[in-house]
């Protein structure tokens, strides 16, 4: 080999060894041109991958944001419809305060549809007695002996435990039925409770919530406010409902006289309004978007604190109920 060919040898491997590249025809002579190959595809593969990772990322933010600000937006025009409501209920006196009312407005890209009704109209779970119960499941379409046997259920949930150390034949049923809990043995919380009274059925539990609650204030129910099946479950025959019906909804109802056309169910009834109003709230975005709140509030009357929310459900299921 001539010196000047094997000078030129050398000087092509250092310059390869020095800069990690090596190519088609020279240095190596073609040998590693099929591994330069598979290395650049590996790259590109890489980056094809990379940038899949990336567009997913970015896709999967866009989706998780989305719904995020709808939850913002939707949590303010909630709280603007209460506010409203509030503000409309306490401008007028007392003894002229509608009990129950609805009303339409729009804020920023969304229509607000509200309603709202004086928890009065609902049976008080810690108040109301053994007949008005067992005529709510009656009325709900349960048998008349397994009613009476959900009222006690209901009774012994919320009855306090014996205070002189006696035998406590509520807890031990809820002990012989396998349940890792006691009775409340105190006023109910909040409606959800109801899942957790020994004996009741879950069928008869979901159909009896939309017509009780724990924020009644008494063992009245306002008939000004009650729905049908309420009113049904005060003792009151079908004409009787339908008489109550028509006449609560004359401008000029006179409260007395409606409660006298309801014979020996007068006594469960009242034309007294609570001071606790729920609210269904109903939020239609322009985009389409569609949500929908239940709060229950306690008008407090007062220029500090003129309402509070005592409970909060909505379709995100961000504010938990505060005691209801």
């Amino acid at each position: 080999m001539s010196a000047r060919r094997t000078m030129r040898h050398l000087v092509c491997a250092c310059s390869c060894r020095r800069t990690g590249f090596h190519f088609a025809g020279t240095c190596a002579g073609g040998r590693d041109s099929g591994f330069i190959i598979v290395a650049v595809l590996w790259i590109m593969l890489a980056l094809a991958t990379l940038a899949a990772i990336y567009a997913t990322y970015v896709v999967r933010t866009a989706y998780a944001v989305g719904p995020s600000d709808d939850r913002v937006n939707a949590e303010a025009l909630f709280t603007a419809a209460l506010e409203l409501t509030a503000y409309q209920m306490s401008a007028v006196p007392k003894e002229k305060r509608p009990t129950h009312g609805r009303f339409t407005f729009r804020l920023g890209r969304a229509t607000i549809v509200e309603q709202f009704r004086s928890e009065a109209g609902r049976i008080d779970l810690n108040a109301a007695p053994k007949p008005l119960l067992a005529n709510l499941f009656v009325t709900l379409g349960a048998k008349p002996e397994d009613a009476d046997q959900f009222a006690d259920r209901i009774i012994g949930w919320r009855t306090p435990a014996p205070q002189n150390g006696g035998p406590d034949a509520e807890a031990d049923a809820y002990r012989v039925a396998g349940r890792s809990y006691k009775p409340r043995g105190a006023a109910f919380q909040e409606i959800g409770e109801l899942w957790l009274v020994l004996g009741l059925p879950p069928g008869w539990v979901e159909r009896a919530l939309p017509h009780v609650t724990v924020y009644g204030g008494g063992a009245q129910v306002n008939i000004l406010d009650a729905q049908p099946l309420v009113l049904a479950a005060l003792g009151l025959g079908p004409e009787q409902v339908n008489a109550v019906l028509a006449e609560r909804d004359r401008p000029d109802v006179d409260g007395k006289a409606l409660i006298g056309l309801l014979g020996p169910a007068q006594n469960a009834a009242t034309v007294e309004p609570s001071r606790a109003f729920r609210l269904s709230v109903g939020i239609q975005f322009d985009t389409g978007v569609r949500t929908t709140a239940e709060i229950v509030i306690l008008l407090a009357d007062d220029a500090e604190e003129p309402y509070r929310v005592l409970s909060w459900r909505d379709d995100f299921d961000q504010i938990a109920p505060t005691g209801g």
